[in-house]
């Protein structure tokens, strides 16, 4: 029931910033929870962050003070801010949405972060 496309990735230089974009079809209000995580090639996925409806944002250590969660409640968008990024920081990144007890995925948008 919820479709969830996200976008900003590119190719950008270690010490560089980008914002990754995470549209909902539906109203973001109504989404329980919202996480980004994130895939490096023969890594295991993992969370970033995490944005409740309701709640305090939960960063992980690995980006704490570097990335950023925001929302858009009029675009039904959640954005990553992302700064200082590393090489370490390459991967696809995705946008989950736990809605009504059930989590939906986005395809994902690639970050590249070069030396």
């Amino acid at each position: 029931q919820v479709q969830l496309v996200e976008s900003g990735g590119g190719l950008v230089q270690a010490g560089g910033s980008l914002r990754l974009s995470c549209a909902a079809s539906v109203d973001i209000l109504s989404i329980n929870t919202m996480t980004w995580y994130r895939q490096a090639p023969g890594k295991q996925r993992e969370w970033v962050a995490v944005r409740p409806n309701v709640g305090r944002i939960t960063y992980a250590d690995s980006v704490k003070d570097r990335f950023t969660i925001s929302r858009d409640n009029a675009k039904n968008t959640l954005y990553l801010h992302m700064s200082s990024l590393k090489p370490e920081d390459t991967a696809v990144y995705f946008c989950k949405a736990q809605y009504n007890w059930r989590d939906y995925w986005g395809q994902g948008t690639q970050v590249t972060v070069s030396s």
